[in-house]
C-alpha cells in the first residue's frame, strides 16, 4: 500500500512550507511557500551562501545609501531562493511581502511589483509566482488591486472566517488559513486538549472551505501551519495544504490510511452581497483569538526580517 504521503497526494496538493531546496527535492511538492522567518532560516545554511553573496552584489549596484541596500538585498534574496526552489517545483513559489507593510496598501502593491520585477528579470513569468500578504484590511484590498492586473495572490495570517470572506469577495487566488496556530491559542485559552476532529484549526477550515463551495469562490483553500499529522489527515481533500519537512517526512514513514474528508459542494448559492470595511473590521475585532495571532504573527515576521536584515548589513558592511 502507497504511504500516507503518497495516498495524499491523490486527493489534494502538497505545497512545502519550507525554504530549504533540498528537503523540496526529497518530498516532490507542486508548490512552495516561503515567509521571513524560513528566508532567515535557509539564508543560514552554508550550501546558499553564493544566493547572499549574489543578492549583496546587485544590492550595491543599485544604491549608494546603505538602507537601500539592505531593503534591495532582502529582496533580490527572496527571489534568489525562490528561483532555487522554481528549479525543482513544478508549480509556483509564494514571496512574501514585508511584514511591516501590512497595513499600507500602497506600499504593498510597490513591493509586490518590486518582486515581480526581479523575478521576470530573472526568466520566471508571473504566472509561477504568487505574492504573500498579510489578511489585514490593506492587504486584502492591495491582493484586489493586484488580482486585476493579473498577478495572483496568496493572502497568509489568516485565523477567521471574516478575513476568508473579504479574501474570495476580493478575487484573491489563494488563502493560507493557519490551522495550527488557531490550535495554539485555544489550548492556552482553555487549558483542553483536542483530537483532530474537533481541533479549532481543522474546523476553521473545513468551514471556510465549505463556504467557499457552496458559493461557488474559486479562491485556492491552502490550510497552513499545522502542528501534528492529524491535522492533515482531517484536511484531506482541502484544495491544497502547505506542510513542514517534519511532518512530510512523518507521513513519508506512515501507512495511516487516508480519508477524503473535505468534498465539492454539490449544489452553488449566490453568495451574500460583499463585506464593507466597517462589517469586516467589526467581525475580525469580534474573534479575540484572530485579532491577538495576527498581530503576534506581523510582529513575529517583522523581528526575522529584521534580523535577516541586520545579517545583511554586517555583510554590505564588511
Amino acid at each position: 500500500m502507497a504511504n500516507t504521503l503518497e495516498q495524499f497526494k491523490s486527493i489534494t496538493t502538497i505545497v512545502a512550507d519550507t525554504g530549504d531546496i533540498e528537503a523540496i527535492k526529497r518530498y516532490q511538492p507542486q508548490d512552495a511557500t516561503t515567509n521571513p522567518s524560513l528566508i532567515l532560516k535557509a539564508a543560514q545554511i552554508p550550501e546558499y551562501s553564493h544566493l547572499i553573496d549574489n543578492a549583496i552584489a546587485w544590492a550595491t549596484s543599485q544604491s549608494d545609501d546603505i538602507a537601500q541596500q539592505i531593503e534591495d538585498a532582502g529582496d533580490k534574496l527572496a527571489v534568489n531562493i525562490g528561483l532555487e526552489i522554481l528549479k525543482i517545483v513544478p508549480g509556483r513559489i509564494s514571496t512574501e511581502v514585508d511584514a511591516r507593510l501590512s497595513f499600507d496598501k500602497a506600499g504593498s502593491i510597490e513591493k509586490a511589483h518590486k518582486l515581480i520585477k526581479l523575478y521576470e528579470e530573472a526568466g520566471i513569468d508571473k504566472s509561477r509566482i504568487l505574492i504573500k500578504l498579510a489578511s489585514t484590511w490593506e492587504g486584502i484590498c492591495a491582493a484586489k488591486e493586484l488580482e486585476q492586473e493579473g498577478i495572483n495572490c496568496n493572502l497568509t495570517l489568516l485565523f477567521c472566517f471574516a478575513q476568508a470572506r473579504a479574501c474570495a469577495e476580493a478575487g484573491v487566488y489563494l488563502i493560507s488559513p493557519f490551522v495550527g496556530r488557531i490550535l495554539d491559542w485555544y489550548k492556552k485559552d482553555t487549558g483542553l486538549d483536542y483530537s483532530a476532529s474537533d481541533d479549532p484549526g481543522v474546523v476553521s477550515v473545513t468551514s471556510i472551505y465549505n463556504y467557499y463551495k457552496r458559493h461557488g469562490f474559486n479562491t485556492v483553500v491552502m490550510g497552513a501551519s499545522f502542528r501534528n499529522t492529524g491535522e492533515i489527515i482531517e484536511l484531506a481533500g482541502c484544495d491544497r495544504l502547505t506542510i513542514g519537512p517534519a511532518l512530510l517526512e512523518e507521513m513519508a514513514n506512515s501507512d495511516t490510511p487516508v480519508i477524503q474528508k473535505l468534498k465539492p459542494a454539490t449544489e452553488v448559492v449566490a453568495p451574500d452581497v460583499p463585506m464593507t470595511e466597517a462589517e469586516f473590521r467589526w467581525e475580525f475585532n469580534q474573534d479575540p483569538m484572530a485579532v491577538e495571532k495576527l498581530a503576534e504573527g506581523i510582529r513575529n515576521f517583522a523581528i526575522d526580517q529584521g534580523k535577516l536584515e541586520l545579517m545583511l548589513k554586517n555583510q554590505l558592511q564588511g
